[in-house]
């Protein structure tokens, strides 16, 4: 396996809060609706997976915010399920597996993501 990139981010959970109450339809722009229902800090969590996966792959354009849902598996990690362009823009750059961790506490929540071909 050889990783085809890294990508991080970390979101402010009050700027994050006030972003979504200052602009009603943000929430339904980078969510899913399973994910829309989350609590704040899950939302955070999420938002920053999706910003760590989008610079793993360079930042591609041509993809929606849906198009990267956060879901958990089995075990409780969690995991991306891909929708729209994002499995084949994933498959072009020969990305096999995504590994996500995500975490936050009262202040910030933080993504990491390695994608490997």
């Amino acid at each position: 396996m050889a990783i085809v990139g890294i990508g991080v981010d970390v979101v402010d959970l009050s700027r994050f809060a006030a972003s979504l109450e200052r602009t009603p339809t943000l929430r339904q722009r980078l969510f899913t609706p399973a994910e829309a229902e989350l609590p704040l800090e899950s939302l955070a969590g999420r938002f920053a997976a999706k910003e760590a996966l989008a610079k793993a792959m360079g930042a591609p354009s041509g993809l929606s915010w849906q198009d990267f849902e956060v879901v958990h598996d089995g075990q409780g990690a969690p995991r991306f399920e891909l929708h729209g362009a994002a499995p084949e823009r994933v498959a072009a750059l020969g990305i096999e597996t995504i590994h996500l961790s995500i975490s936050h506490d009262t202040i910030v929540a933080t993504a990491f993501v390695v994608a490997e071909c």
